[in-house]
């Protein structure tokens, strides 16, 4: 081979080298989002992709956002989870515990960023706060414990409360945190708390007539549950409702109660950025909530007869009249 004939065939292929190089560093990132369709869900997906515009994550120029909801089917997460998996996404980040759950289960090599999971210690995700210890960190939202606050609001709005039903979400491997939480309440209080486990839409519509055989001074709902429709019932079944989902005493509910979604958003993009960057989820701490929402809705309050004492206003964030 003549040494023209060489040289070209050594520049092509370093020609070939420096553009496949070039590709590579410019490959868009892929960001898989797995949501459980619970209320909140679309302000957390609108946030999360605003945070990281503002990291210097653009979609459609260097990132790419694989999102998968549920749709309401919580029995379709580990599914979902699988084929994000399968799309070889660079990292996951779950919207909800049974979400977390899901994609832990799919995968133990995929960074895995939490938004919004409750007691990641408590149901198995991480190992501690502190070292999580695997392929998971992110941010919980302390619903376990936020969860026992609602018995004390329930007696600040009602003192001579001695009955709370909770109803909670069978098939969200939180509940069993959750309910125990406010059991603990209610023993510190002398408080008589029911448990009503709902499986489906038609069981939390039969779970209100059932109550009024026991009629409970208020009732508690799990987030993860078709909220609007619970505080549609309770509202027509004239039952104080509370619960740890802002879009609830929006939707109706008498309070709610729960870890600010915009600082959770935040977090999870903020956890994803360090993550790309090199960062290994064993080594990051879990973050928790330090800024919470206090919601009143006193136009509900007014239809159910009660008078919320002042101090309880005056603390809320916000107040719906």
């Amino acid at each position: 081979m003549k040494r023209r004939e060489v040289f070209k065939v050594v520049g092509g292929m370093t020609t070939f080298w420096a553009l496949a190089a070039s590709a590579q560093q410019t490959r868009a990132t892929t960001i898989g989002v797995l949501v459980r369709a619970a209320p909140g869900w679309q302000q957390f997906w609108l946030s999360f992709r605003e945070e990281l515009r503002g990291l210097g994550y653009i979609e459609g120029k260097n990132v790419r956002l694989e999102f998968r909801s549920d749709q309401g089917e919580i029995g379709r997460l580990p599914e979902l989870a699988a084929e994000l998996v399968r799309l070889k996404v660079d990292v996951i980040v779950p919207w909800s515990t049974p979400a977390a759950i899901a994609a832990k289960q799919a995968t133990q090599e995929i960074p895995i960023v939490c938004a919004a999971c409750g007691d990641m210690v408590g149901t198995g995700l991480v190992e501690s706060l502190a070292r999580p210890g695997g392929n998971v960190t992110g941010c919980s939202n302390l619903n376990a414990e936020l969860s026992a606050k609602f018995v004390e609001l329930i007696h600040e709005m009602v003192p001579s409360a001695h009955r709370v039903t909770v109803l909670a979400n069978a098939p969200d491997p939180f509940s069993k945190l959750f309910i125990k939480q406010i059991q603990l309440a209610g023993e510190a209080t002398g408080t008589t708390i029911d448990t009503i486990m709902i499986h489906n839409t038609q069981e939390l519509d039969d779970s209100f007539p059932s109550m009024e055989r026991s009629r409970p001074d208020a009732i508690i709902v799990q987030p993860s549950l078709p909220t609007k429709r619970a505080a549609e019932l309770a509202l027509s079944h004239r039952i104080p409702a509370l619960c740890g989902s802002r879009e609830f005493a929006h939707d109706g509910g008498l309070m709610a109660y729960s870890a600010s979604g915009g600082e959770m958003d935040r977090v999870a993009a903020v956890f994803v950025d360090k993550i790309l960057k090199g960062a290994r989820p064993a080594e990051l701490p879990v973050e928790q909530p330090t800024k919470f929402d206090f919601v009143i809705n006193l136009k509900t309050a007014k239809a159910l007869g009660l008078t919320i004492p002042p101090a309880l206003i005056a603390r809320a964030d916000e107040v719906i009249e």
